[in-house]
Parts: structure tokens; C-alpha cells; sequence
């Protein structure tokens, strides 16, 4: 076999390749046994026809045609394995010569992974939010647990801002009850925001025993998305009554004894959230600054292909389960179509552009995965999904997805290595460390972990 490339734009090659007929021989072979199995012929027993019978009662040329599909794939493997490149997706073959007993030649078209030269990145600088907790920070936090807290007793008037109300609700669409429109006992809390548009407005001035109307459009079930006419009663109003901020109350909600305690906890508790919070901006600014200094061409059927499967992914899986059409949330998102599409673009191809970039760092740092790293990553994974360990790693290998996560985590590994080496600091001017010298039993840093999030939201389908 002889084939040659010809490069046709830096994303997509030709491949033109020139088997000798010898080497279809064991192809040949295989359509005549194939054939054997499908045909019969008066005076031969199934399995047993001969190779010239068969040729005389079908012709040969469907012998050659079921030969050259069999062999196709494997010297297409061989040529590009020869020419060391890296295809994406399927090739566009192109039967160009078949002569019986001499030659197969043919040509395939394919998008290749680009190559990627990385310039020295040690230089990249980046500011990130400085690390402040503030007082009214930490007055906030403890009024948020205070309120967890907070108990209710009835009321002899009507409702009023932050009441809790015992509400039944029906919701006509047409002027037809809806049989999923019917609700008794609904306990609520005004201004929550937490039920129906217009409720608020609906049950305030109403005591016990009163009831009104208001019109919403309705956010689930049967009729999700119509305008409904809603009646609401309600059967109780109650106050919500905060416990004192003291010792007391530090030892009801929390493991310590004083009010000063939990707020210093409190305080604790938010630098390392909001350490965490400039982590995840560093790492993400550093990879803006990466694909900036990077040429990366992008291949156009790659690029459709990503956008195509992020707008299903939207319309079809998460948006439903949110009780959205795509018109609903773009009118939420206060967006059009065209802006829509513009974002979706940008973002596939930013995805594309990490996973190229980072998988070079990865081939040139020689950054391996190893397997207590990528077990905890598929724990990570499978929390975020809702899913226990087992039952995700078992959607994993079933679905072939073992190289994704492979890839997932030694591009994190590989933006971390990147973080290490830029120049990082806050609002205030002052140099921010993000090494973590602690590493956990598998070996993988903190930041290496933080980068891989990192990078699944650079690469991650749009979210409503």
C-alpha cells in the first residue's frame, strides 16, 4: 500500500492511498464467504457455492463492492497511522480507481487536530478580587442562619410581608379546572418568590377564610407556559418570630458556646469561600490569557458540529426539565436569537480552542492520569450528577466515556501547571499564592482539581 497527504487548510487533509489487488485478498475471501451465507444455488449445498458460480450468478462487481467496504476502514487506519496525524471524525472516502486483479485507489478527506505551537507563558499576568470579609459579610451570613431558625405562630389579621401563609390553590386555563391545577394545605411564605408570579400581591390583606384571584403564567406541569386564572384561600396566616442574636442562640444553631464564636466561624467560613471564588477567577483568567497568546485554527465542521450539540442539549434536555421552552428563556435571558446564536458560537469555540491547547500541554509536559486521580474525579462527577459512584461509573463504561474523563482531568492538571507558573494578584496589588504544598492520597493537588472544573466550564454546553 502507498499513500500520500496533502494538506488542504491547517484543520483538514486529503489522503490519497494505492493498494496492490494482492493485498485485498483476504477482503476477497470474506465476501465470498459472506455471500455464501446470504444466496442459494440449485445443485450446491448453502456455504458451498464456488467463487466463479457465484461470479456468473451475481457478478463479480458485488463481490469487489462487499470487499472493498471490509478493507476501507483498515487502510484508511494504516494510511493515517503512516502519516501520523490525528483525525477528527469520519472521513469523506472517495472511490477514485478499481481495477479487477490490479488496483484499489482511493481518497479520503478528514479534519485533523491542528498543530499547536505554545509560546512561553511564565509571563502571563492577572488580577483577581482580593480576599475581604467584611463586617456586614458576616452580619448577613448569621441573619441567614438566624432565619433558618425563625418559628411561626398564628395570627389573628390579615398577611402581611414575610407571614407564612396555609394556602389552597385551583388554576383554571379556558375557564377548565386543571386536573394537576388543584392544591390544598400549601404552606408559603410572602415574598419568598418561591410559587406563582402575582401571588404576593394575591394574599397580602387577606386574612383566614378570605380568598382572591390573580392571572400567571403557569411554570410546570400540563398546561406550563399558559396564563391561568388562580384562585387562592387562605386558611391561616402565621408570623415568623426570630430567635434573639445571643449565646443562646450561637448554641441552638451551631457546635459553640458564644455569639462571638459562630461570627468568628462565620468569618472563616467566607475567606475560604471567597479564597476559593478568586482560585476558580485565576484559573479562568489565566486561560483567557493562554488562548490569547495561542493561534488556533478552528475546523468548521468540528465548530457546527459543537454548536449543534450544545442548542440540543439546551432545547431538549435541560430546559425541559426546567418547564422552559427556548423562546421563554431567551425572553428571561432578555436576549435574541441572533445574540443567542452569537454567544453559542463564541463559547464552542473557546471549548474547542481549551481542549486543543490544553491536550498539547499535555503531550508536551508529559502529564499522566493516574488511577486514584481519575477515580476521584469520577466521584466529583457523579455528585454533581446527582448519581451515586457506582451507578455513574457504571454510565461511564457502558457509554465509552473512560478517555473523556481521562482527558477532563489531565487538562486540569495541565491549566494548573500553567497557574503555577503566571503572575497572580489581587485588587490590592499583592501577589496571590495558589500553590497548595499539601497533597491529598491520590496524589493530585488542590489545584490541579480546581483547574479541572476550570476547564469543564470552559468546554461545558450553555446552562439556562
Amino acid at each position: 500500500m502507498k499513500s500520500a497527504v496533502e494538506t488542504l487548510n491547517p484543520t483538514r487533509v486529503r489522503l490519497t492511498v494505492e493498494v496492490p489487488f494482492e493485498e485485498l485478498k483476504d477482503s476477497l475471501d470474506a465476501a465470498y464467504k459472506k455471500i455464501n451465507q446470504q444466496v442459494t444455488v440449485k445443485g450446491f449445498r448453502k456455504g458451498k457455492i464456488p467463487a466463479r458460480v457465484i461470479d456468473q450468478r451475481f457478478g463479480r462487481g458485488a463481490v469487489l463492492e462487499e470487499a472493498v467496504n471490509d478493507a476501507l476502514p483498515k487502510f484508511y487506519t494504516e494510511a493515517v497511522n503512516e502519516a501520523e496525524l490525528n483525525p477528527l471524525g469520519q472521513p469523506e472516502v472517495d472511490i477514485k480507481e478499481l481495477k479487477d486483479n490490479e488496483l484499489l485507489s482511493f481518497t479520503a478527506e478528514v479534519d485533523v487536530r491542528p498543530a499547536i505551537e505554545i509560546p512561553d507563558y511564565s509571563g502571563i499576568e492577572v488580577e483577581v478580587d482580593a480576599i475581604e470579609v467584611t463586617d456586614e459579610d458576616i452580619d448577613t451570613s448569621v441573619e441567614q442562619l438566624r432565619d433558618r431558625f425563625a418559628s411561626t405562630s398564628p395570627v389573628e389579621r390579615a398577611a402581611e410581608d414575610g407571614d407564612v401563609v396555609t394556602i389552597d390553590l385551583e388554576a383554571k386555563v379556558e375557564g377548565e379546572v386543571l386536573e394537576d391545577g388543584v392544591a390544598e394545605g400549601v404552606s408559603y411564605t410572602i415574598g419568598s418568590g418561591e410559587l406563582l408570579d402575582g401571588i404576593d400581591e394575591a394574599v397580602k390583606g387577606l386574612s383566614a377564610g378570605q380568598e382572591g384571584t390573580f392571572t400567571s403564567e403557569l411554570k410546570g406541569g400540563s398546561a406550563a407556559g399558559k396564563e391561568a386564572e388562580v384562585t387562592v384561600k387562605v386558611t391561616q396566616v402565621a408570623a415568623r418570630e426570630l430567635p434573639e442574636l445571643d449565646d443562646e442562640f450561637a448554641q441552638l444553631a451551631s457546635e459553640f458556646d458564644t455569639l462571638e464564636e459562630l461570627r468568628a466561624d462565620s468569618r472563616k467560613r467566607l475567606a475560604n469561600m471567597k479564597q476559593y471564588d478568586q482560585a476558580t477567577q485565576a484559573q479562568e483568567r489565566v486561560l483567557d490569557k493562554l488562548l490569547e497568546l495561542v493561534e488556533v485554527p478552528v475546523p468548521e465542521k468540528l465548530l457546527e458540529d459543537e454548536i449543534n450539540t450544545r442548542k440540543h442539549n439546551l432545547e431538549h434536555h435541560q430546559l425541559p426539565q426546567m418547564g422552559l421552552t427556548i423562546e421563554k428563556y431567551l425572553e428571561i435571558q432578555g436576549k435574541t436569537a441572533e445574540e443567542f446564536d452569537t454567544e453559542t458560537r463564541e463559547a464552542a469555540v473557546k471549548g474547542i480552542k481549551t481542549q486543543f491547547v490544553l491536550d498539547e500541554l499535555v503531550n508536551r509536559e508529559k502529564l499522566n492520569v493516574s488511577q486514584e486521580e481519575l477515580t476521584e474525579h469520577l466521584m466529583r462527577r457523579a455528585a454533581s450528577s446527582g448519581m451515586s459512584p457506582d451507578q455513574f461509573a457504571q454510565a461511564v463504561v457502558e457509554g465509552g466515556q473512560v478517555p473523556m474523563l481521562v482527558g477532563e482531568v489531565a487538562r486540569g492538571k495541565a491549566l494548573a501547571t500553567v497557574v503555577e507558573a503566571a503572575t497572580v494578584k489581587d485588587t490590592n496589588g499583592e501577589i496571590v499564592d495558589l500553590d497548595d504544598e499539601d497533597e491529598d492520597e491520590a496524589g493530585t493537588t488542590e489545584a490541579a482539581k480546581d483547574s479541572a472544573e476550570a476547564v469543564e466550564a470552559a468546554e461545558e454546553k450553555p446552562e439556562a
